[in-house]
């Protein structure tokens, strides 16, 4: 039996109901968010919500799986045969834009993670794990054969990410500090003169 596509309307409402779950969870939390709150950010009626998306549970789980998918692209870009340092910055730019432009989004996965991964363990410990564990042996080769200074890939990562989405998940401390000045203004050519002194030979 063939599935009717959805109609453009069916389309504007399910991403409108994406957009207001995205805004309400990463100010808000899975927990401290409701249903009624999403409708209204989304200008919807709970009923009408309620038939594009059966709970609030179904609504996060949409949104994270769209999110995983994003987040996990610009290390699946690292390519094996290029220049080690310039695409491990060239990584490292790719995350600090996700969250220069994506905020919420880095925010609805840290809320995620900070609440212990209830809903994308599974997926932190399968398939971005292996990814992580490739691109550790892509490093490792890399150091190996002279290219860029021995270094811990692993770690190396997590300082990537923990370079980059501070900028978001921090936001309002980073801002506070800074006050007028765009922190993203200067972060790129901090972020890039601390991995070339680390990786360069």
């Amino acid at each position: 039996m063939t599935t009717k596509p959805d109609t453009r309307i069916q389309i504007k409402n399910q991403a409108s109901i994406l957009a207001a779950g995205l805004v309400v969870f990463s100010q808000y939390g899975f927990r401290g968010s409701t249903l009624d709150q999403v409708a209204e950010e989304a200008g919807l009626s709970k009923p009408n919500l309620l038939y594009y998306f059966p709970s609030k549970d179904a609504i996060y789980t949409a949104l994270l799986a769209k999110l995983l998918e994003n987040w996990l692209e610009p290390l699946r870009e690292i390519k094996p045969s290029g220049d080690p340092v310039d695409e491990l910055l060239g990584y490292a730019r790719r995350k600090l834009d996700m969250s220069q432009h994506f905020p919420r989004e880095s925010r609805l996965f840290a809320n995620e993670i900070i609440q212990g991964a209830p809903r994308i363990g599974d997926v932190l410990r399968g398939e971005l794990r292996s990814l992580v564990d490739e691109i550790a042996v892509v490093i490792n080769g890399w150091a190996a054969d002279g290219r860029i200074k021995p270094v811990d890939p692993h770690h190396l990562i997590f300082s990537i990410w923990a370079l980059t989405q501070h900028y978001a998940d921090f936001d309002v401390q980073v801002r506070a500090i800074m006050g007028d000045v765009d922190p993203f203004d200067g972060a790129a050519q901090h972020l890039e003169a601390m991995l070339r002194g680390l990786l360069t030979p």
